[in-house]
């Protein structure tokens, strides 16, 4: 895992797409992940549309964050071409009282594997959970994804980031 943040804290990633495996991954990034004070970081990537004076504006750098008390209001994150999903708020707000934590949104315009990997070294994240629809190469390996649960990956270095995203993957215990 990269180091944590110059202020001590960790600042723990989630990609949302209101799926349910990306609130799977924010069920276990809660549960299994985030400590005491953390910063979580909801990531969404839109794909271009919408409003382009927005896009426009962030096209590189995404929104600016977007703090949990704006996350929670429909206007807003409508504004933003978002429609928030009350149960994964529920979870959001539940975390942040239980753990302290600290919590921010940021929404990118683009390729999500690209977006995503920009916010991880622009946010300094020190991990980033992310949900399966079943498409990549471990659905193709295992057909039965109940019997593969939650893997660990550790991160490759930005430069060496390819297509693959993982050095290692293995079945957590």
């Amino acid at each position: 895992m990269a180091a944590a943040a110059a202020d001590g804290e960790r600042r723990i990633g989630v990609a949302m797409d209101y799926s349910e495996s990306a609130k799977k991954a924010l069920d276990w990034a809660i549960d299994n992940l985030l400590h005491h004070g953390d910063t979580l970081v909801v990531l969404h990537v839109l794909h271009h549309g919408g409003e382009e004076t927005k896009q426009a504006l962030w096209a590189k750098s995404g929104s600016p964050l977007i703090p949990l008390s704006e996350f929670r209001e429909p206007e807003v994150m409508q504004g933003y071409g978002v429609r928030p999903d009350a149960e994964v708020l529920d979870m959001i707000d539940t975390a942040a009282r239980q753990k302290q934590l600290k919590v921010v949104a940021k929404l990118y315009w683009g390729d999500a594997r690209e977006k995503l990997c920009d916010a991880v070294e622009e946010l300094k994240i020190d991990s980033l959970v992310m949900g399966s629809r079943g498409l990549g190469p471990i659905q193709r390996y295992n057909p039965e994804p109940p019997l593969l649960p939650l893997l660990k990956c550790q991160m490759l270095p930005r430069q060496n980031w390819n297509t693959l995203s993982c050095l290692t993957i293995e079945p957590l215990n």
